[in-house]
């Protein structure tokens, strides 16, 4: 760990990238405190403290929907906007055609999503104005407040995506999940002095042990199956090429338990958390109450993310693991799988192989996911309420995904230390 802190800072490229992502998230963290004009702080802090899902879903902007800034949807919009988009490239043949049209085809799609992602967040945003209408300040006009909420929050949401697509291209790490990330970590002093606060009122010293204890055994556990692999040896022919020799050697394709990442985690939430905001926009009973079931300690929500989870990881597996084309670079190259003959056995073992790991990869995350609210339920330490569910994965995996890719560029860094 000490190796890597020191490589940042040693290395001029890798020390730019860091920089760089630094003064990202530090904008985004100042544009999290910029209100929009027109609302009552009062009443709009005495409205999250009823515990509703607008609670859960301030975990992803680091607190700017609670002080409804001008970044108050965060990255929602346009992880919601990625989602639509990878589905349809799926279900529409134009879309599919498109992505592999190589450099131009995913910009094309990028730039599809972008667009989306504005509409999405305009829609967002017309819906939270009229919602929030009733902890205006008073005498505010509410024509002013709906254009300017609309446009501040819409401004707001398509720079965070402008944000997130800089750092994937000039920093280091994908910038989206750095930017949850920054505000999940962000909201961390807050839940310890809310723990403190309600251990000094009363709570069970115990309980908010057992919860502690809970968050380090997922924090390992997240770990070991993270860094888990399956290798699959592949054996190299010898093939002779004009006067060399090539191949004779063996080698092995690192087949991660959870391929996914911390993707599947974000799309679930992302999806369950736009309804059901959605619905506490529309004063109308019935959907209040189906609201109230969405609720993230609600034996509703738990099951529905549960699912999506599921879902998420294997259709993001599905999407970036392709058995057929790797089978045949390896039948291309002179390779074989022991035991399993080249060509269409090959990725028929290779999806095989994929879909069992998937499927312990997905278990593993739904059952992390869900198993921290149920902690809460018993010890009734509701503090860290959202932080044991789904940011604690987010926070432990890009950690992790961060600290790999530095190492990569540090050990590219070293190979061509070696080639000048």
């Amino acid at each position: 760990m000490f190796n890597v802190i020191s490589g940042i800072f040693n290395i001029a490229d890798l020390r730019k990238k860091f920089l760089y992502t630094l003064g990202m998230l530090i904008l985004f963290r100042f544009g999290s405190h910029i209100p929009v004009a027109g609302i009552d702080a009062t009443k709009l802090a005495a409205l999250f403290g009823r515990g509703n899902i607008l609670g859960f879903l301030d975990l992803f902007t680091g607190g700017a929907l609670l002080r409804f800034s001008v970044f108050a949807m965060g990255i929602v919009p346009y992880i919601n906007a990625s989602i639509i988009m990878q589905l349809l490239t799926v279900v529409i043949p134009q879309l599919e055609e498109l992505s592999k049209e190589g450099e131009s085809g995913r910009k094309q799609i990028a730039s599809y999503t972008r667009y989306l992602t504005v509409v999405l967040a305009a829609f967002q945003a017309f819906g939270m104005s009229f919602w929030l209408r009733g902890v205006m300040l008073v005498g505010y006009n509410f024509l002013f407040f709906l254009i300017g909420t609309v446009v501040a929050l819409t401004a707001g949401s398509t720079m965070v995506m402008w944000f997130s697509e800089l750092i994937t291209e000039h920093g280091i790490g994908n910038g989206a999940s750095l930017l949850i990330f920054t505000g999940i970590v962000a909201r961390i002093p807050s839940y310890i002095a809310r723990t403190a606060t309600l251990v000094q009122g009363g709570a069970s010293l115990v309980g908010v042990i057992i919860l502690v204890i809970s968050f380090l055994l997922m924090i390992m556990a997240i770990v070991v199956v993270q860094e888990g692999q399956r290798r699959i040896q592949v054996q190299y022919a010898k093939r002779i090429v004009g006067r060399k020799m090539y191949g004779g050697q063996s080698t092995y394709i690192p087949l991660r338990i959870n391929q996914g990442g911390v993707i599947p985690i974000i799309f679930a939430s992302s999806v369950l958390l736009f309804p059901a905001t959605i619905a506490q926009f529309i004063p109308v009973q019935a959907i209040q109450k189906m609201a109230g079931w969405m609720s993230p300690s609600g034996i509703l929500y738990m099951v529905i993310y549960f699912c999506l989870i599921f879902f998420f990881t294997y259709f993001y597996t599905a999407i970036t693991f392709n058995p057929v084309e790797l089978a045949n670079n390896i039948k291309k190259y002179g390779g074989f799988i022991m035991g399993i003959r080249p060509g269409r056995p090959t990725a028929e073992y290779l999806e095989h192989v994929i879909t069992r790991l998937t499927l312990v990869g997905a278990l593993f995350l739904a059952i992390v996911a869900i198993v921290p609210s149920i902690i809460e339920q018993m010890t009734h330490i509701t503090s860290f309420q959202g932080l044991g569910s789904t940011a604690l994965l987010i926070v432990v995996g890009v950690a992790m995904d961060l600290v790999r890719q530095i190492e990569t560029h540090l050990v590219t860094r070293q190979y061509e230390g070696l080639l000048v």
